[in-house]
């Protein structure tokens, strides 16, 4: 059974797996979303009177093409998480909640091949290079994130209102805490300091190239720094089965 086929069983059964009275009383929904985590498919179940226990599971997928540096990469970032959310209500606050929680699955990640043309200059580090006529520099690169991560939510809404309504709307905003993310990059082909054709060394090899690599592939760690706070905000539709 592959990872991802795990965490979905996984948050089906936090979303299930609870008293029998629960659900006895009708207290129990489904919903889903659209976020900054992906669209998602969402379950509750309540625990308390101002208490659920709710499960989740996100995706989105968002191809694009960029140039940095003089390195042209074409992309997709794959949007997938599982998260367990404890939502507390208050008394005389409607549905406004207050929902820590965690990202039980973190499989967030991108992908891009890279490529500079024959001839074209780029930079890693602080050092300019000529991609060789005869073998143009190419390359890889991927970010990931840790696999689990803490996050908090506030918002409006419950998919399991403590009424007679069955329809719900909610709407969230919060932060998950899924530290720095980590950039890995990698070029093959030749990179040629005089010319496209002249001074030119294996780029996968060449000690040089590999520790300006290196300081290429930090830099881009720190533009990535802020997203170790990865914001989320979702706008979801819910159904509650039962009275």
């Amino acid at each position: 059974m592959n990872k991802l086929s795990f965490s979905t069983l996984t948050l089906l059964a936090c979303a299930v797996a609870l008293p029998s009275a629960s659900f006895a009383q009708g207290s129990f929904g489904i919903g889903v979303t659209a976020s900054t985590l992906g669209a998602g498919i969402q379950a509750a179940a309540s625990v308390t009177k101002y208490s659920n226990i709710r499960g989740g599971f996100n995706a989105f997928n968002y191809t694009d093409s960029f140039t940095k540096d003089g390195i042209n990469y074409s992309g997709t970032l794959k949007l997938r998480s599982g998260q367990v959310t404890w939502d507390q209500y208050f008394p005389h606050l409607g549905g406004f909640h207050i929902s820590p929680g965690a990202l039980i699955y973190n499989g967030n990640q991108g992908n891009a091949t890279a490529n500079v043309p024959a001839g074209q200059t780029f930079s890693l580090g602080s050092t300019t290079y000529y991609s060789s006529s005869a073998n143009p520099v190419n390359g890889t690169g991927a970010i990931t994130f840790r696999k689990a991560a803490p996050m908090v939510l506030i918002g409006f809404g419950n998919l399991v209102p403590r009424s007679s309504r069955h329809i719900g709307v909610s709407l969230e905003a919060g932060v998950v805490f899924e530290g720095s993310p980590n950039a890995k990059l990698s070029l093959a082909g030749s990179s040629c300091l005089v010319s496209a054709t002249a001074g030119c060394v294996n780029a996968a090899t060449d000690p040089t190239v590999q520790a300006n690599l290196l300081s290429e592939q930090t830099k881009l760690n720190n533009d990535l720094g802020p997203f170790k706070y990865y914001p989320i905000v979702s706008l979801g539709i819910s159904y509650k089965f039962g009275k």
